[in-house]
């Protein structure tokens, strides 16, 4: 997740309304699937308009195949992290959306492997909260936190932008194989399963405020149904 975040929040600078949504299936043992959805479908043309740069901000902007080369290592690189299994990402450059999945045996592989692909590339040492834990899981609690991001990011949106921005989406989910007792984000909503957490926000407000995903969930020793 945290390397999917610095791409993808300073890129919601430059965009005017982006969807986006991650999943964690989590099982009893600490096993699971993690899954990530990029949409940037109603702003291609603002997309392409950025592709079809030399640079921005001082920096080469890539061809859609050097996005393409550079997403494939990753995946390939993924593939090679101890823990890690069934990596899929699926591509549509043509409404440029982003579809990401993995297996893990632990959340500390998940972790562990994302933290190490991340600092592969920060080589200037700039993101100095690679370190930061965000998924801890003990047998019946699971925290999810983010690593906390500057909010001048936005600063430099024009407010036509801005109110784009808030017509996004970011929807955070998370699935069990027991009941959930409770949990402490008052945003989270639990459907009628109570297998289920789920945060709901827009990308303008998760750029100001990260914590908006924060949460601490219990659960139960019940099994669902099968």
């Amino acid at each position: 997740m945290k390397k999917v975040l610095l791409i993808v929040i300073p890129l919601l600078s430059l965009l005017s309304c982006v969807d986006m949504s991650d999943e964690l299936i989590l099982n009893s043992d600490g096993s699971g699937t993690f899954k990530y959805v990029l949409n940037l479908s109603q702003s291609k043309l603002k997309v392409n308009s950025i592709l079809a740069l030399d640079s921005l901000d001082g920096r080469k902007v890539p061809s859609i195949e050097e996005i393409k080369e550079t997403i494939n290592e990753y995946k390939h690189k993924l593939e090679e992290k101890e823990g890690i299994s069934n990596v899929k990402v699926e591509t549509d450059f043509s409404f440029f959306i982003l579809k990401f999945q993995c297996d893990f045996t632990t959340v500390q592989n998940l972790q562990k492997a994302i933290r190490e692909l991340a600092q592969e590339q920060d080589k200037k040492g700039e993101y100095k909260e690679l370190n930061h834990t965000w998924l801890e899981w003990d047998g019946s609690k699971l925290v999810r936190s983010v690593p906390t991001l500057p909010a001048q990011l936005t600063r430099r949106l024009k407010q036509e932008d801005a109110e784009a921005m808030k017509k996004g989406k970011y929807t955070s989910i998370t699935r069990f194989d027991r009941l959930i007792d409770y949990c402490e984000n008052p945003q989270a909503k639990i459907p009628q399963s109570k297998t289920v957490c789920a945060i709901m926000t827009n990308p303008y407000a998760l750029v100001q405020n990260i914590k908006l995903l924060e949460n601490t969930i219990y659960l139960t020793n019940i099994k669902k149904s099968p």
